[in-house]
């Protein structure tokens, strides 16, 4: 049995905030609780209103304040000697550095941030680390690498009845089974995620959940209008909470669905406002998939061939060098399905 989903980064004088309060009252509710705490000379509690000033900037893609934010944290709770904070920090500091991939960086902070926990006897950031760790794994398509410890965080959290965790894993190991072409356990797992998100009150879980069912039933089932359908709910939800970056990845997702069902030019609209997004937030995984799908439409609504190949080239170089690899299997059936094969590259 789960309970009410509940928001471990918003902590001392924010515990009552929700998981669904919208980011921008987050922030500002934060930002004021962290200049009393300044102001009165109590770095304990700075550290701790500033990880939830950092974590709400990084999910409104803003990158640069969330910089500053999680590093000015880590410096609080380190004059505070809070051990439990300066996890959370690191956490916050490795999450932002895997969503701008720079993936080393995410490894060493979220690595830091693990074995602090564990020091410091905090199970709840020490869990959430190994699910960073093991989600920037995922990302770059190491699958066999994080598999297991995907498994082995489902199974904790379930033992501990953490709603908001276990939708976290039962999503990742979808995800993992939907890219490597087990659709149907990939639906299973998503639908409990949603099944699960739904009934704690997991807004951001059950979106997440929304977007990965639709993706099945576009690609396995060719439903466009019901995967459309979810799309549209989980959207509500990341409006309601201003999820920039899970609203790109809607957008995104949304595009997919259209470009399946051979509505190139719609298509086309949506991958360019979901790539409009990913760059005013500096997410390069996001802008890459949003440029690989417009690519493609553009090039099913008669762009130049010598441009398609230039510009999937291009997009195999950077996804090379980002360590993403299963993005560039991506770009490689791209290349496949339009007959380019290595065109373009230099």
């Amino acid at each position: 049995m789960y309970g009410k989903a509940f928001a471990p980064e918003y902590q001392g004088a924010l515990t009552s905030l929700s998981v669904n309060s919208s980011l921008v009252d987050v922030l500002a509710e934060a930002t004021a609780r962290l200049r009393e705490a300044e102001r009165a000379g109590r770095p304990g509690e700075a550290a701790r209103c500033g990880l939830a000033v950092a974590e709400a900037q990084r999910r409104l893609g803003r990158i640069e304040d969330a910089d500053r934010a999680w590093k000015a944290s880590y410096r609080a709770a380190r004059q505070a000697g809070d051990t439990g904070a300066m996890a959370w920090a690191l956490w916050s500091g490795g999450t932002l550095a895997r969503q701008r991939g720079a993936f080393p960086l995410a490894w060493r902070l979220l690595g830091l941030a693990a074995d602090l926990g564990e020091r410091g006897g905090d199970v709840v950031v020490r869990g959430y680390s190994l699910a960073g760790l093991a989600e920037t794994g995922r990302i770059q398509g190491d699958y066999a690498a994080v598999g297991r410890l995907h498994e082995q965080l489902l199974a904790e959290a379930r033992r501990r009845g953490e709603a908001r965790h276990t939708v976290w894993a039962l999503e990742g190991i979808a995800q993992m089974h939907r890219n490597t072409g087990d659709f149907d356990r990939a639906y299973a797992l998503f639908e409990e995620a949603a099944r699960i998100a739904e009934r704690a009150e997991d807004r951001r879980g059950h979106a997440w959940a929304l977007r990965g069912l639709a993706d099945i039933l576009s690609v396995r089932d060719k439903d466009t209008e019901g995967a459309l359908e979810l799309l549209s709910r989980a959207e509500a939800g990341c409006r309601a909470m201003n999820l920039s970056s899970a609203l790109a990845y809607n957008h995104k997702m949304r595009g997919n669905v259209l470009y399946r069902a051979g509505r190139y030019a719609e298509a086309r609209k949506l991958y360019e406002l979901a790539l409009e997004e990913f760059r005013a937030m500096g997410e390069p995984r996001g802008t890459a998939l949003a440029r690989l799908g417009l690519a493609k439409s553009l090039a099913q609504l008669g762009r130049d061939r010598a441009e398609t190949a230039a510009e999937l080239a291009d997009l195999a170089r950077t996804l090379e060098r980002g360590g993403l690899k299963h993005a560039r299997e991506m770009v490689a059936r791209a290349q496949e399905e339009f007959g380019l094969g290595m065109e373009g590259v230099r």
